[in-house]
């Protein structure tokens, strides 16, 4: 898989951890947070992996040393990740290199 496709694979999965989510007084919190992660999901996947911002998260280390793993935000952008609600998907992706 590219660094795009492991980058939208881990926002998919973290879109359907939101979905799972069951609280009675969540105010539409989750839906709001698994919808914005699947735009961000999808907009990732039409990235090249010689775009600008994929190439931002492989210096920050989010693949791995060499840059061939699959995609691990680490715990802060973890957090980043599991709190998202809503902006735009690059608000996301430029957002994670810098809560390390």
């Amino acid at each position: 898989m590219s660094r795009s496709e492991t980058l939208a694979a881990y926002l998919r999965s973290q879109a359907r951890r939101r979905l799972d989510r069951v609280e009675s007084n969540d105010g539409g919190r989750n839906a709001r947070g698994a919808l914005a992660l699947l735009d961000a999901a999808a907009y990732a996947d039409s990235l090249p992996d010689d775009d600008p911002l994929i190439s931002m998260l492989d210096r920050a280390g989010c693949f791995g040393p060499l840059g061939c793993e699959d995609f691990d935000p680490g715990e802060a952008g973890a957090r980043l990740i599991r709190g998202w609600e809503n902006g735009e998907p690059h608000e996301l992706l430029l957002a994670l290199p810098t809560v390390g």
